[in-house]
């Protein structure tokens, strides 16, 4: 029999009272790639980081390619053979691809040789794994599908035979994450080996040649991907039958309750990034932005939400907004009745280092009743706080944990329950299941839906086109700033709305 490339034997980490991974056992195949989803908070990325020495298992054995190891550290693990590349990038923005490459792995104190040797090595590199990127560019020049390669590239260049990847797709759009998979299978045909932590299970099927599926802390079942199908993974995911496809009755579109007419946006820069658009979002309908990130989607989000100024004319249930100046802020819009899960939901959503019932108020702590005369009502508010994570099941339910403790899905459904729970006219929701697990996408579509039917406006924002088709009673798609028509979902399809996102507009679509 072939020697596993790596095998985990009853690997156990608690942090406190929290039981992360509980006597967890996987074999992993050379030369494979092998997938391992689960819900977030279910153990994936804290298993991945013992394996590359960000943690210490309390108890497990790790052996690589037939031997048992010990990794105490990151460099352990580098020294064995296994890169690894973050959900976020571990890179330094204002360095070069090249510097990047570099850091950490220099040959002696002088930069000069080890900046000669690795541009030597970095050629060699993308030409064989078509890996292509300017190595003198620096990291905040380049869009995040390059940046994921330079992550990549770091790892071939520290010799790394077994590449981890987690949650890789998170920040990528549906052309990047087709081409990601692309350099993975021809990694896979040159003999490394590869795990994929990963929510998605369209992913999995495509990509891999095995999966395990983990749940709360521990491994449930390990299958041949062409043996099973999504169905039978998100149950066991999740435990339970979960719907793949949103289940909503037709709109019933009412009066408008959004008007946009010639709204243009110019950044920080001076360049033009939404371009004289007209929309219109009516109650009771969910309108669906599409398009690749970049094309001023998220811009028109922030201008709806009072996060940047603009030009031109939006109405909300007929009275003008401002667009610049005061009555422009965030907090006017709330006061309007506008809600807004924003595209970032740890820079833009929420505060990392507060509590979570301190982010529950965030954006409407001036509320009275979170109010006791000139003080905050914290009782109330925490109150308030277990109310929402017991509706929409935060895990762990604990409002003392601060955001940066839950994982990624129960971070937004944080950010949803606070937004949604305000009962707004119009909810802005930009990117509402990015790095989401299958369980809690369909409870926050859930969500989105029965808000609409209560008759109130969405404008979504998302580049996962599936979800805009499932989402959408009517969709638009942005290029460059600029709205290239509209369509009803039953009316279009992936092909002609592609087309659309890369500019071809009208009959040609």
């Amino acid at each position: 029999m072939t020697v596993p490339a790596i095998e985990l034997k009853g690997i156990s980490k608690a942090f406190g009272p929290v039981q992360a991974n509980k006597d967890i056992s996987i074999s992993v195949a050379p030369g494979t790639i092998h997938g391992i989803i689960g819900e977030n908070g279910a153990g994936k990325s804290t298993l991945m980081s013992i394996l590359y020495g960000f943690y210490k298992a309390d108890k497990g054995e790790i052996w690589i390619n037939g031997t048992k190891t010990d990794i105490p550290d990151s460099q352990a693990a580098i020294a064995s053979g296994i890169g690894m590349v973050f959900q976020h990038f571990k890179l330094v923005e204002n360095f070069t691809v090249l510097e990047n490459i570099v850091l950490g792995a220099e040959d002696g104190g002088m930069l000069a040789p080890s900046l000669a040797k690795a541009r030597k090595e970095l050629k060699a590199l993308e030409e064989e794994y078509e890996l292509f990127v300017d190595p003198d560019k620096r990291i905040d020049e380049i869009g995040v599908g390059r940046q994921q390669r330079v992550e990549i590239l770091k790892a071939l260049y520290r010799k790394a035979e077994i590449l981890i990847l987690d949650e890789p797709t998170g920040v990528l759009t549906p052309s990047e994450a087709d081409q990601l998979f692309r350099i993975l299978h021809r990694l896979r045909e040159e003999g490394k080996t590869i795990i994929l932590i990963t929510h998605k299970l369209r992913e999995i099927m495509e990509a891999t040649d095995t999966v395990s599926v983990m749940r709360r802390g521990q491994m449930t079942a390990t299958v041949k991907t062409a043996e099973t199908s999504p169905q039978e993974l998100a149950e066991l995911m999740v435990g339970r039958k979960v719907l793949l496809q949103v289940d909503k009755v037709p709109a019933q579109p009412g009066k408008p309750i959004l008007e946009i007419e010639n709204l243009r946006v110019v950044d920080e820069a001076g360049v033009e990034r939404v371009k004289g658009i007209d929309l219109t979002v009516r109650a009771g309908e969910i309108v669906g932005i599409a398009g690749v990130a970049g094309n001023g989607q998220s811009e028109l989000l922030e201008v709806l939400g009072g996060m940047r100024p603009g030009q031109g004319t939006i109405r909300l249930n007929g009275t003008p907004l401002a667009l610049s100046g005061h009555g422009s802020d965030g907090q006017a819009r709330r006061a309007q009745g506008i809600a807004h899960v924003p595209e970032d939901r740890q820079r833009e959503g929420l505060i990392m280092d507060f509590h979570a019932w301190e982010n529950v108020a965030f954006g409407y702590h001036r509320d009275p009743a979170y109010k006791r005369g000139l003080f905050m009502d914290n009782a109330a508010l925490r109150a308030d706080t277990e109310r929402k994570i017991e509706k929409f099941d935060v895990r762990p339910p604990n409002a003392w944990l601060t955001a940066k403790n839950f994982s990624g899905g129960n971070q937004q459904k944080i950010v949803v329950a606070r937004e949604i729970e305000r009962n707004p006219d119009l909810l802005l929701v930009g990117q509402p299941t990015r790095g989401v697990d299958i369980g809690a996408i369909e409870f926050i579509h859930k969500q989105i839906v029965a808000l609409r039917d209560q008759g109130k406006a969405i404008l979504l924002v998302s580049v996962e086109l599936e979800e805009i088709f499932s989402l959408s009673d009517r969709i638009a798609v942005m290029f460059d700033g600029h709205i290239m028509g509209e369509r009803l979902p039953h009316e279009t399809d992936e092909k002609e709305l592609g087309l659309l996102m890369a500019g071809v507009a009208g009959e040609a679509a």
